[in-house]
């Protein structure tokens, strides 16, 4: 599978963003998918991540409640909506999947996306 991660923007502190995961290639076998996120000179930390069906979802402490991760398998893609956004949100977000039915808070994903920028102003 391909994942190509968009949506992302500088925006002010409080505003709210939407990034996107849109899947192509090997769409019609279950994956799960996960978002993540590095800041620079910080190391890639976990964000969020979803279930095929949707029906398992789970966010780090640093984003709950701000933070909701969604999918419409009908279009192949995964969001990430971001409400209240705070200046340490600030950093570049990747989004990747697995097909072991795995919903990993660590790296442990086989496909990665290419990234794209939040940047959040104070």
């Amino acid at each position: 599978v391909q994942l190509q991660a968009s949506g992302g923007g500088m925006v002010q502190a409080g505003d709210s963003l939407r990034l996107s995961c849109a899947a192509s290639g090997r769409t019609n076998s279950s994956y799960a998918v996960g978002w993540f996120r590095q800041a620079p000179g910080k190391e890639r930390e976990f964000v969020a991540a979803i279930s095929w069906t949707g029906g398992r979802v789970y966010y780090a402490d640093s984003v709950k409640g701000r933070f909701t991760i969604s999918r419409d398998n009908a279009k192949n893609t995964v969001y990430l909506q971001m409400n209240s956004l705070k200046p340490e949100d600030t950093a570049v977000y990747y989004c990747a999947a697995n097909y072991r039915g795995i919903l990993s808070t660590t790296p442990n994903y086989d496909y990665w996306g290419q990234g794209t920028l939040v940047t959040v102003s104070s």
